[in-house]
């Protein structure tokens, strides 16, 4: 009788325990702790700590481009980001150039570097993809628990460019307009086109003397 009862205050105890172990949430709070997430806070705040910061040391575009004559080998090796292997790589860049026109999707930009010249595009209307997101380097994808919320933050990164960088400048300029920049490019190494280098604009400023 003793063994009997023991048994049955055992499996009461398991019972108590597993009870107190086991608990169920509305499936919206669940829903709710998984998007809980804001993109564009974090994007804010990254565009504001990390990535204005790091433009003051980018590397300028003539100097870049100068190296990617010489040695492409050790621009890519000192001067780009990616977060995966492949040939993609992204660059962080600044400068000063000459407007040589204003088109409706872009602005097209002359820089003269050792008694050269190349033509940039600066974006002023399809702003989409990672450039912006990976060129400095300063952003930690292991910061995210999943791949949504990273690639969200990139599409709010580009939505702050939209909505503050381009449109005060694209309102005033005009040809002949000096101005600085800085950006991100996206070049790829194994087929490196210099004649067509597209920027992504993180600022820019019209200036009247340099």
């Amino acid at each position: 009788m003793r063994k009997i009862i023991r048994y049955a205050a055992f499996f009461i105890l398991i019972a108590v325990v597993a009870y107190n172990s086991v608990y169920f949430k509305k499936l919206d709070e669940v829903k709710a702790g998984a998007t809980s997430f804001n993109a564009a806070r974090y994007a804010g705040r990254f565009w504001e700590t990390k990535l204005l910061p790091a433009t003051s040391k980018a590397i300028e575009t003539g100097e870049l481009l100068s190296l990617l004559k010489t040695d492409k080998g050790k621009a890519f090796a000192d001067h780009s980001h990616a977060l995966g292997i492949g040939n993609v790589k992204f660059f962080l860049i600044k400068g000063i150039g000459t407007v040589e026109s204003v088109e409706e999707n872009q602005v097209l930009l002359k820089i003269e570097f050792q008694h050269e010249k190349s033509v940039l595009r600066i974006a002023t209307e399809y702003i989409f993809g990672n450039a912006v997101r990976d060129a400095s380097g300063a952003m930690d994808m292991n910061e995210f628990s999943n791949s949504m919320d990273f690639n969200n933050v990139s599409a709010e990164i580009n939505k702050i460019i939209r909505d503050k960088v381009i449109p005060g400048f694209k309102s005033k300029v005009k040809k002949g307009d000096r101005i600085t920049f800085s950006g991100a490019i996206e070049l790829n190494k194994e087929h490196t086109d210099l004649k067509r280098i597209e920027v992504i604009p993180v600022s820019l400023k019209i200036v009247d003397n340099i």
